[in-house]
């Protein structure tokens, strides 16, 4: 395979798994919060969890996009 056709694939690869960052990780955040609230019997730590896994979703979507930008200035 050719190197461009390479380096294509990884960008797809790359910007694939972008697509799944946020939802993944407000999923893996109310699971945690379902469970301890559970194990707590509370009934709100999941919406701060979601909330805290939102945020780290898109603290990384920012990450990654930051260094795509420094990458093609680069």
């Amino acid at each position: 395979m050719p190197k461009q056709n390479q380096n294509v694939w990884s960008q797809v690869s790359r910007y694939t798994g972008l697509a799944f960052i946020l939802p993944v990780s407000t999923v893996v955040g109310w699971v945690i919060g379902h469970l301890l609230d559970k194990l707590f019997k509370t009934n709100f730590l999941y919406l701060v969890f979601i909330l805290l896994g939102a945020a780290a979703g898109f603290m990384d979507l920012i990450r990654t996009a930051r260094q795509e930008v420094q990458r093609d200035d680069g």
